[in-house]
């Protein structure tokens, strides 16, 4: 692998002033930052602007209509891929994760260039049950996919992953674009001999926060990430035996 290289790459709906404060935060890391504007509207749009040309080591990228976190992190996958860049720290622009964590998880990666390193939330009170329900069923099905209690959370959006590896998935791969991609991506790397390390993150839901989940629609979606994931792993299961019994 070529030397380190890490980046962040932030997609980003509606959580301007968030994304503002989030970039104020990491920015003293100095790894260089890559913002998906996803479809925003004018607002949302000047206020990254102002974000690129307050921090010089923000590259601003830019979606013409909204088409899902999934879709933003292939294009931010895609440029970061071509700059060099050998892995790509996914941070959420909703403020929520605690962003002092980075340092730790990168020098996880460095030690382990060819895994990915995921963040698990360690809720404070202000989770809703709601948002912890889902991540447990969520969890559990990823145990039935993978064989394996390797996935301690497969919906925290803060992670890091090989460049590779993502730009391989995002171009060759037809994939859920919205609410579903932070499983589908995680479980379908795990099924192509990926390993992965989980870490915990502090997580925090502001009162006041925005929130771009929408119920019906979403929850049909990810029930359809889940149904072409069990199919995929029957598909592959000769080598999920292989790699249960033998390695």
């Amino acid at each position: 692998m070529s030397e380190f290289n890490p980046c962040i790459l932030i997609p980003v709906y509606r959580h301007g002033k968030a994304c503002a404060a989030v970039v104020d935060e990491i920015s003293q890391y100095n790894i260089p930052i890559i913002l998906v504007d996803d479809g925003n509207d004018d607002e949302c749009k000047k206020i990254l602007s102002q974000i690129k040309e307050k921090h010089s080591g923000v590259t601003l990228l830019s979606l013409s209509k909204n088409q899902g976190k999934g879709a933003a992190f292939k294009s931010g996958t895609i440029y970061a891929k071509n700059a060099g860049y050998t892995h790509i720290l996914q941070l959420d622009a909703d403020d929520q994760h605690d962003s002092t964590k980075i340092p730790f998880f990168i020098e996880k990666a460095k030690a382990s260039p060819t895994k990915m390193i995921c963040g698990y939330p360690e809720y404070d009170e202000t989770a809703p049950n709601h948002r912890k329900n889902a991540h447990s069923f969520a969890n559990g099905w990823c145990v039935i996919i993978t064989w394996s209690k390797k996935v301690v959370d497969a919906l925290c959006g803060f992670r890091i992953y090989p460049s590779e590896a993502a730009y391989h998935f995002v171009t060759r791969n037809f994939f859920d674009k919205r609410m579903g991609f932070d499983i589908e991506i995680l479980i379908r790397l795990m099924l192509a001999g990926v390993d992965v390390e989980f870490y915990p993150v502090k997580v925090t839901y502001p009162s006041d926060g925005i929130s771009n989940f929408h119920a019906f629609r979403d929850n049909v979606r990810i029930s359809w990430v889940f149904t072409r994931l069990c199919c995929r792993m029957i598909i592959l299961s000769p080598i999920l035996l292989f790699r249960r019994f033998f390695r």
